[in-house]
């Protein structure tokens, strides 16, 4: 998936043993198409069925709290299909659909008992600013400039090397957007479920993470906010 999903994590218990993974869900049930004398997503009609739901989880999972938090963490191995019939375990959508990712931190909990505590030991992110239209070919030539330039292996396709682009035309040091987390227990309570606006972090068993920070890449920080209309991801990349 291009632009790659990346997360600064901090906030968990060093010692102790995280999952993290991610899936897709429908922003709507609508289908688009591309308007190139506008440059905009329209409605093209009804979503297609929904796709078979998968997961993806991250190749380092289990690790322990402190290999997390030392680095960004990259999902740089999450690939994307529209083939209804893959066997490699890569995430199915609906090519011209609208997605949002999730991101999940689930915590290894070593109580025998640990089943009784399912719903405490995860946690789900979600970034709005990550929506993105699923596409089998960019629509966006912005978008198809951006991953030429950000391939190592495509710079004979490149009119010059990012060192050479003037300094005025460069793209500027990565912001990070935050969000606190979005806990999908029903029972929250409601400093939770408006990102504790006292300041508290959540607290679950492990020392959870109590905020995540999206890491921009690149094409964030070129398209800015229209990277939530017009970004899309490659189905086969």
């Amino acid at each position: 998936m291009f632009p790659t999903f990346q997360v600064k994590i901090f906030g968990m218990d060093p010692m102790a043993d995280y999952m993290l993974l991610m899936d897709f869900v429908p922003v709507d049930d609508k289908r688009y198409r591309y308007a190139f004398h506008s440059s905009s997503w329209l409605v093209a009609g009804k979503a297609d069925p929904a796709t078979p739901g998968r997961v993806h989880y991250h190749p380092d999972s289990p690790a322990k709290g402190a290999q997390w938090m030392k680095q960004i963490v990259s999902f740089d191995k999450l690939k994307l299909t529209n083939n209804l019939l893959d066997d490699n375990g890569h995430i199915i959508l609906n090519s011209m659909h609208r997605y949002q990712p999730r991101f999940h931190v689930v915590y290894v909990d070593p109580r025998k008992d640990s089943e009784k505590y399912a719903e405490e030991n995860f946690k789900t992110f979600v970034f709005e600013e990550t929506r993105f239209t699923a596409v089998t070919a960019y629509q966006n030539h912005r978008i198809t400039q951006l991953k030429i330039a950000s391939n190592p292996f495509a710079k004979g396709f490149r009119d010059c090397d990012p060192e050479d682009w003037p300094r005025n035309h460069r793209p500027g040091p990565l912001p990070l957007m935050s969000a606190f987390a979005r806990s999908r227990n029903p029972v929250s309570s409601p400093a939770h479920q408006n990102g504790t606006e006292k300041g508290e972090s959540p607290q679950w068993p492990g020392q959870p993470i109590s905020q995540a920070l999206l890491v921009c890449t690149a094409c964030a920080c070129m398209l800015g906010a229209s990277l939530a209309h017009q970004a899309s991801a490659q189905t086969h990349c």
